[in-house]
């Protein structure tokens, strides 16, 4: 049976009710093509905190990949499509640092020089944010609906820590989380080599990122690596497989939310 796909479940407009805030979900790539249960755990948590939430089903990608090959005319033309998806929301809220970023931090960069494309770009990244500061900064949520009893680390994602600031609201909210014993890796905020383009174009560097990375999970020897960026987790998931690791890697919203039915990345599901 197929995986469920956020951006074809849930009504595609706002509902209007003013006593709530209302949310278009950016579901992002990664999660719609690879972990639905990514997006699915992100509607739950934003309900959770009272918001009106909805996946405008005209979003494609944020344009990121384009943009950092050079490929601005591209990037462009799919921030303009983004923006124009999801006008008439209060917010506008993404499952990962990287593409947040780019829709708050790069797109007026992408109409710089020309007015009103420009302050509609500025408009428009007013209302952005990363999910889980979302929930914290904005939300002001102090309990979610997940659990999960054991042993759990985390993985600073470059882009929500360098460009958004995110650090302190994962970890305020998995401090809350029934059962969670939350460590700290060793150098928790270097990168794990993934850098989007950048694991294609330096393979090597890359690789031997991503290896000082598993080295410092072993050490810390976690149940869980959690990370609000799907794409760190399916890199150091996919290298933690190869050596043989049994560390599972979920993105936190799963954990947060109780979405748990998925197996782990890079691990197949248990046989009964």
């Amino acid at each position: 049976m197929p995986a469920r796909s956020p951006k074809k479940a849930g009504p595609q407009m706002p509902t209007g009710d003013s006593k709530q805030p209302r949310v278009g979900l950016f579901v992002t790539c990664l999660v719609d093509i690879v972990r639905p249960s990514v997006g699915f755990a992100a509607v739950r948590l934003l309900q959770a905190a009272g918001c009106d939430v909805a996946v405008p089903a005209a979003q494609t990608c944020c344009g990121q990949p384009a943009y950092n090959s050079g490929d601005r005319e591209a990037a462009r033309s799919l921030a303009e499509q983004t923006i124009a998806a999801f006008d008439g929301f209060d917010y506008v809220v993404a499952p990962s640092g990287s593409c947040a970023a780019m829709l708050k931090c790069h797109f007026p960069r992408l109409m710089a020089g020309e007015a009103e494309a420009e302050a509609r770009a500025r408009a428009f990244a007013e209302r952005v944010y990363e999910l889980v500061s979302f929930l914290v900064d904005v939300c002001k949520l102090t309990s979610v609906p997940g659990a999960f009893a054991g042993r759990v680390a985390y993985h600073d994602g470059c882009s929500g820590l360098r460009e958004l600031g995110i650090k302190r609201q994962p970890r305020q909210l998995l401090a809350g989380v029934p059962g969670v014993e939350l460590i700290e890796l060793a150098e928790p905020e270097t990168c794990c080599g993934f850098g989007g383009l950048f694991c294609v174009k330096y393979p090597d560097i890359s690789n031997a990122m991503v290896c000082k990375k598993t080295a410092a999970v072993a050490a810390a020897r976690p149940e869980l690596l959690l990370s609000g960026e799907l794409g760190c987790l399916l890199n150091i998931a996919g290298k933690l497989a190869r050596e043989g690791s049994r560390v599972g890697c979920r993105h936190i919203a799963e954990v947060l939310a109780g979405e748990t039915g998925e197996p782990p990345i890079a691990q197949a599901a248990q046989r009964a």
